[in-house]
């Protein structure tokens, strides 16, 4: 599913370098040969062609071939496929790299199978929009009245179908039984009414990327249609389209399995990712080649319309593709599924993907009448992105632009303004995973000049990205094109508007603030952690030389209570980093099967919470007594620390327990 910046902090994936030479491949299946032909000489006097009438076969695998196969080696991925459509025709396709990388086994676009991740949730939408254009399905409804439990209330308003097509029905992010390894009986609608998330901003306001709501819109096309989601889908739209090598079931049904390209976080590993079931699967467990995602593209572009099939209305079509909710008029918005991801003075919509071993995105020009869909089987090493470097290039080679420059008088005092710390909106806000949002939270710096740079965005060299006002609270990246907006909230609470609008960064205040919260838990865990291991060391030397605290015993069952307060601190911690790390590896254990471990690890920190009291105790206890002015500062030191941790474990929900996360 789509990476997002809520989940940044836990999720760290990838790679090394490539073991061999990428296998050559055919351009695809589809290309005619007078496409593939080189271009003939230009005649003189005659123009000079535009970029893109070099967008041909030939072309397209000389720009491919010049840069998927050293980013293959250099990122340790081990295999991607490829796929363009334009003016109705797949001009292209061609696997790079291998689908098993122990047995040499080439990527073919043609055969290989990819697990595109939440681009499965365009077709998602395309169900939606089929029912609605059917009249079955209003957009505007309140939810529940397709469904046959209750989404409670919330904010007195409804969800709609309108909320779910844009992100913006208020749920908060879970992970918990978003994937695991064996499928037994996937059963859609009992994970909807035993897995529903808190509902954390009122619908249709806030953005905030949601897997749950994906998958409800799933149910409730089952719920019209009277078939199982993935028989829906079979039947509508991928036998229409002829899309033969498509499916959503898990596990994959035998015909195909043996052409299921392997996972794997590096390509360098020994050992793959296991096939990756996900139980939302309207979400995110599609599994197709190149060339059937290129039927699907070419259908949105010609409006809904592959050969003889029809699987929607030319004016249900461009009604998916419209703008539907954006914070601003100025930014990229959420269409009916699809997301606006403009660039190089074009109007794009699309939509990326991401597993934990497969990594996808799928890009429509529908005013060129292109698609473009590219998917790697690799995490990688994770220090760019690989598919953004090569989409971005690719628009330059055909469709090259050059940004309007533009200069704004109030820069600097914007710059200085928007200044801050910002929250993602797609977070865990009742679970201890809210740690991960506070940990990934952006810092926006005014660095001189009107610009700003922005720590959760980076550069292919790994530097912050910066920013330059072009015009009021608006900056646009002084090495690119990518624009970011600022605009207060309906509470005047400053927003970050990114270029992706399934998401949104919200400003927090000093209480949540990490650039403050970050050092104080690392000063507080610094001092618990030294005095544990000095006191030890005192002991023995004390014992070596003789010498004997003279404390009362009262004084000593304080000082030990304060260490035991301590070590139940620094388990909490030590444990919640050891069982999420466990869990990146071992996706199952993030199910009820992990509810034990967690909740003992969080039991222990509530009693170190609660422990504060004591600390706090001893502390007054240590200035009303007649002592060395050493020991009432240790003393209040020690209190200081433990407020300090029990700050930062309120904000990140690390003391809440919930079989929900």
């Amino acid at each position: 599913m789509k990476k997002t910046a809520a989940l940044a902090a836990l999720l760290l994936l990838l790679l090394a370098s490539f073991p061999g030479q990428s296998p050559e491949q055919t351009p695809a299946a589809g290309a005619s040969p007078e496409a593939a032909s080189a271009p003939e000489a230009q005649a003189e006097g005659e123009e000079a062609p535009k970029p893109a009438d070099k967008l041909n076969a030939q072309d397209l695998d000389a720009f491919f071939e010049g840069i998927l196969p050293a980013q293959l080696e250099r990122e340790n991925i081990a295999g991607a496929t490829v796929s363009v459509v334009r003016d109705g025709e797949l001009i292209f396709a061609k696997g790079y790299g291998y689908a098993d990388v122990k047995a040499r086994k080439p990527v073919d676009a043609e055969k290989t199978l990819f697990r595109p991740g939440s681009i499965s949730k365009l077709f998602t939408w395309t169900a939606v929009m089929q029912l609605h254009e059917q009249g079955k399905l209003d957009l505007d409804k309140d939810i529940n009245e397709y469904l046959d439990f209750k989404i409670p209330e919330a904010f007195g308003k409804p969800i709609t179908m309108k909320h779910i097509l844009t992100h913006t029905p208020g749920f908060e992010e879970a992970v918990k039984d978003l994937f695991k390894t064996q499928a037994g009986d996937l059963n859609l609608g009992e994970y909807l009414k035993t897995h529903i998330p808190n509902r954390i901003f009122p619908p249709g306001t806030v953005p905030a990327y949601s897997n749950y709501g994906t998958a409800l819109a799933g149910y409730v096309v089952e719920r019209i249609s009277g078939k199982p989601f993935n028989d829906y889908v079979a039947d509508n739209i991928f036998k229409p389209l002829g899309m033969d090598r498509s499916t959503f079931v898990q596990p994959l049904p035998e015909e195909i399995a043996g052409d299921m390209s392997n996972g794997y976080r590096l390509a360098s590993d020994v050992e793959t990712v296991s096939f990756e079931v996900v139980v939302p699967f309207p979400a995110g467990s599609l599994t197709s080649s190149a060339t059937d995602m290129a039927k699907f593209m070419l259908a949105h572009l010609n409006g809904g319309k592959l050969g003889d099939a029809q699987i929607l209305k030319p004016e249900t079509t461009e009604l998916m593709h419209s703008r539907l909710f954006a914070l601003d008029e100025k930014a990229n918005a959420m269409a009916h599924g699809f997301y606006e991801e403009s660039r190089n003075g074009l109007r794009i919509i699309g939509h990326g993907g991401d597993t934990i071993a497969f990594h996808s995105d799928l890009h429509l020009i529908p005013e060129k009448n292109l698609g473009f869909f590219i998917s790697y089987n690799s995490g990688g090493k994770g220090e760019v992105s690989g598919r953004s470097i090569i989409w971005e290039t690719f628009l330059d080679r055909y469709f090259p632009y050059e940004p309007e420059e533009k200069t704004y008088d109030n820069a600097e005092a914007d710059a200085q303004a928007v200044a801050g710390k910002y929250m993602v909106s797609r977070r865990s806000e009742h679970s201890f995973l809210r740690v991960a949002a506070v940990l990934g939270e952006a810092t926006v710096s005014a660095a001189g000049e009107g610009t700003i740079t922005i720590d959760a965005f980076t550069e292919p060299s790994g530097q912050p990205m910066k920013f330059r006002a072009i015009e009021p609270m608006t900056f646009r990246d002084v090495n690119g094109q990518s624009t970011i907006i600022f605009k207060p909230d309906e509470e005047g609470r400053m927003q970050l508007i990114m270029q992706y609008p399934f998401m949104v960064f919200k400003r927090v205040g000093f209480f949540e603030n990490s650039g403050v919260l970050l050092p104080v838990l690392g000063f507080s865990l610094g001092i618990m952690a030294l005095t544990l291991i000095l006191a030890p060391i005192a002991w023995l030397t004390r014992k070596r030389y003789g010498h004997k605290l003279e404390y009362t015993k009262y004084q000593n069952l304080l000082r030990y209570g304060v260490w035991v307060v301590f070590a139940l601190d620094l388990i909490l911690v030590i444990g919640l980093v050891s069982l999420v790390t466990y869990a990146l590896s071992n996706i199952d254990f993030l199910s009820d099967q992990g509810n034990v471990w967690f909740f003992l690890v969080q039991g222990i920190g509530i009693i170190g919470a609660l422990g504060t009291i004591l600390v706090l105790f001893n502390a007054v206890y240590c200035w009303m007594i007649k002592c060395s002015i050493w020991y009432r500062l240790r003393a209040a030191l020690f209190a200081l620390c433990c407020v300090g941790f029990l700050w930062f474990a309120y904000v990140s929900n690390l003391l809440v327990i919930s079989s929900t996360y």
